[in-house]
């Protein structure tokens, strides 16, 4: 046949696109009005992706007249799903073709071809289904077909494949009804093909295969035991666990090489009761010196899925504490366990309390409450966070572990240097990519007396060091002028970081501990002020003058970072954190460990970049 009649008959055909519906089932039927009463509908199988409607008329137009052809394909793709539906205008063609072409290669694939059932309860139906395992590899569709013809007329049968196309060892054979499946099972059940023994049975639905083995589980005889002496012997294995009722095997699983004990074995008693009763008297018994470990034996694949529902589960534990445990910081000294359960039993039932005391006993100003539920630690972070405990208010939230918190902190640290380089880009007209390395100030109170701000951030014809233009408080500093200024009518005065003396014209910081501030005072201020940038600003201050007073800022630019840091934290723990030493030192290690490491990744990643730029500059031409 020519190809050009080939295209013209292919045209002809009724030649339907699969509906998304239709494709989802391997065998669904083709539409009503495309086959009379006595047309054929196959079903064709196992087709290579690249097999379209041209390759199989060209196939099985040979057998007799098509009335219409169909490849599945996927709904979006429009990709082949290697199955297709044929239908001829007569039942012998359909029969004859059923007969001749079952099995045969296109395109290097032997196909399937299977009468088409449209009934989908007939499809799910398990009358006349047959199941066979233990298969050779060398054994496929075809010669699993011609095995079991002989016993009538099958609908379909298949050799199950992994992803590579090879035979799995089993299959299924579905008769047209269940008195030849029957004859099937009987005749070749137990019969020897390629030197295998043949298992033929019924086909069991997955449902049915569950319920069967919960029932054989719960009659289980078959007990593992492991952490067994290595010197032990059968015989002594044996008479340990016959006391618990008659055995009918014992087997210490032994090395093949040494022969030697490996520390487990089996022991199958002739009751489930003493198998039962076994695992309760001597599962954790001490034995030779070593607690054995006795359970119900069971397969690999079993095991394997006890342990992927434990760990789903444990994972699931995990979260669910993390959702009810909570952290509470700015405890005062005289809250204790019993205290602070009395605080929080309100909101439900509480699993734990703690609260972190050092060597001393002394209280550290945090602890932990642990709640039944998430909902009920929910509602206590709404109700307890900033409520006033013992005159401090409290900071309440979800524990974290240690790095997920300096990985929070990190992440902040990096997203705001960025921010400041492109800002400080922008402000200074640089091309994209080529930004100054930003400089964080303190604020301008802080600066010792004499002391002059760098001339980079001072605007042209700006402001002088000590000076606030007009109209620029309380709202957010403009690029170039000083972060920070202090708001009218704040006693700056009173806190006394740094005296006015001076050697050199250096400033001396105060000995001794900073004052610590009064956090009442500085709350009261904080609440008149109205712009948000003022609040931060005076909050800042009061930072800045604690971090240098701590001795680790060595200089301006990292007690501003520092500052900066941690002025991310909301208005009210910053409040909680400047009248508690032990809680300002717990965030300022935190906020200095992270600083120190993006530092040294800075100073890492400098040598790279001066080389790159030195590789980068033009050779010096000669004059």
């Amino acid at each position: 046949m020519s190809v050009e009649s080939v295209e013209k008959a292919v045209q002809d055909l009724n030649i339907q696109e699969a509906p998304a519906a239709e494709q989802a089932s391997e065998t669904a039927a083709p539409a009503a009005n495309s086959v009379t009463e006595t047309s054929a509908s196959l079903y064709v199988g196992e087709l290579d992706y690249s097999v379209n409607e041209a390759n199989l008329f060209d196939i099985f137009s040979q057998i007799g007249a098509v009335a219409s052809i169909r490849v599945c394909r996927d709904a979006v793709t429009k990709r082949s799903l290697g199955y297709a539906y044929v239908n001829y205008q007569n039942q012998a063609d359909g029969e004859k073709a059923l007969a001749e072409l079952n099995h045969t290669e296109v395109q290097g694939r032997a196909i399937r071809v299977m009468w088409s059932q449209r009934d989908p309860a007939l499809r799910r139906n398990g009358a006349g289904n047959v199941f066979v395992k233990n298969l050779d590899p060398i054994v496929d569709n075809k010669s699993l077909y011609e095995t079991f013809a002989i016993f009538g007329k099958i609908l379909s049968s298949k050799i199950a494949t992994d992803a590579t196309g090879a035979s799995k060892g089993f299959g299924f054979v579905h008769f047209d009804t269940a008195e030849e499946a029957q004859a099937a099972i009987e005749a070749l059940n137990g019969m020897e093909l390629n030197g295998r023994e043949l298992f033929v049975g019924p086909h069991i639905s997955r449902e049915d295969r569950e319920s069967k083995n919960s029932e054989i589980l719960n009659m289980f005889t078959n007990v593992f035991v492991k952490n067994i002496d290595l010197e032990a012997t059968e015989e002594e294995l044996k008479e340990l666990f016959a006391a618990e009722g008659t055995t009918t095997s014992v087997h210490l699983e032994k090395d093949v090489a040494t022969g030697k004990s490996k520390g487990f074995g089996f022991i199958n008693y002739e009751q489930h009761e003493s198998a039962v009763k076994a695992i309760e008297n001597l599962n954790g018994k001490e034995w030779k010196g070593k607690p054995l470990y006795v359970g119900r034996a069971q397969k690999k694949a079993e095991r394997l899925e006890d342990l992927k529902k434990q760990f789903e589960a444990n994972k699931l534990d995990k979260s669910q504490v993390q959702a009810v445990n909570l952290f509470i910081k700015n405890l005062d000294d005289s809250i204790d366990d019993e205290k602070l359960k009395e605080e929080f039993s309100a909101f439900g039932t509480i699993a734990s309390v703690k609260v972190m005391v050092d060597e001393s006993g002394k209280s550290r100003g945090f602890g932990f409450v642990s709640f039944s539920s998430p909902d009920e630690a929910a509602r206590a972070i709404s109700e307890m966070n900033q409520h006033m405990v013992a005159g401090k208010p409290l900071y309440v939230a979800l524990a974290q572990r240690k790095e997920v918190r300096r990985s929070q902190l990190e992440q902040q640290i990096q997203a705001r240097n960025q921010l400041r380089l492109q800002q400080q880009a922008a402000s200074q007209g640089l091309p994209s990519g080529q930004f100054i390395q930003p400089m964080y100030y303190p604020q301008q109170n802080f600066l010792p007396p004499g002391a002059r701000l760098p001339n980079q951030y001072m605007m042209p014809n700006g402001p002088r060091p000590g000076q606030i233009p007009q109209g620029q408080w309380p709202g957010r500093p403009q690029m170039g002028q000083p972060i920070y200024g202090a708001p009218q009518g704040y006693p700056v005065q009173q806190r006394g970081y740094y005296n006015n003396n001076r050697q050199g014209g250096r400033p001396q910081r105060n000995q001794g501990p900073a004052p610590v501030t009064d956090v009442n005072q500085l709350a009261e201020f904080i609440n008149t002020l109205q712009d948000e940038g003022a609040k931060k600003r005076a909050l800042g201050e009061e930072l800045y003058g604690r971090i240098t007073a701590t001795g680790k800022a060595s200089d301006q630019e990292t007690a501003g970072k520092l500052t900066g840091m941690m002025l991310d934290l909301p208005n009210e723990e910053i409040l909680a954190l400047l009248g508690d030493e032990q809680l300002f030192k717990q965030h300022f290690d935190d906020a200095f460990s992270a600083y120190e490491e993006f530092k040294s990744g800075e100073q890492a990643a400098a040598p790279a970049a001066a080389a790159e730029e030195e590789a980068a500059a033009p050779a010096p031409t000669e004059a």
